[in-house]
């Protein structure tokens, strides 16, 4: 085997690793028995925040808000509506409300299903001296007949891939990374 054939067999090798490692997670669950069409409007609660990012989770909500909002398909109760409501039903807990609270919730805000949602990574990540984005973030869409989850879905983007430690880079922007990651959950959500 000469010397070339050896160093593109090992970049190739490299490279298809560096794909593996920048791959999202595909864990998703979905009701087969629930008709999503009849989900017209959702209540999108505060995101329990995992990070050490303070307004992390009020990021990753208004920008999943605002993308849900923009499917044009549902309409998205605003925030201080949601939180109104949350106030009114006497939820104890709003980032992991009960069954009951869900049933109470939806009756209150007229609202035919709530989203849930975890941010478990938000910001800068390091390998080495390379430093980059990532963000990590789960949801869960629950209805308030029964309070059952219907959908569950994660996805996580960003991170330190090759190219940034090849060139130095400090990879996306943290907005686009979320944006990035908040597309594959509604990407799941409505497939």
């Amino acid at each position: 085997m000469t010397t070339r054939t050896s160093l593109s067999i090992r970049l190739a090798t490299l490279l298809l690793l560096a794909a593996i490692a920048c791959r999202s997670s595909g864990r998703v669950y979905h009701d087969t028995d629930m008709d999503f069409g009849s989900i017209r409007t959702v209540a999108v609660m505060p995101f329990s925040n995992l990070t050490r990012e303070a307004a992390a989770a009020d990021r990753v909500r208004e920008v999943f808000s605002s993308a849900l909002l923009a499917t044009g398909g549902i309409y998205v109760l605003p925030p201080g509506e949601v939180a109104r409501g949350v106030a009114r039903a006497g939820v104890a807990l709003p980032t992991s409300p009960s069954v009951e609270e869900v049933v109470k919730l939806g009756s209150v805000l007229k609202a035919d299903a709530v989203v849930v949602g975890v941010v478990k990574e938000y910001g800068e990540v390091r390998s080495g001296t390379t430093a980059s984005n990532v963000v990590s973030i789960s949801a869960q869409l629950l209805e308030t007949s029964t309070g059952k989850v219907v959908w569950s879905g994660q996805s996580t983007k960003g991170g330190v891939t090759l190219s940034d430690r090849l060139l130095g880079s400090g990879g996306e922007p943290i907005n686009r990374i979320t944006e990035e990651a908040v597309d594959e959950l509604l990407s799941q959500l409505f497939r």
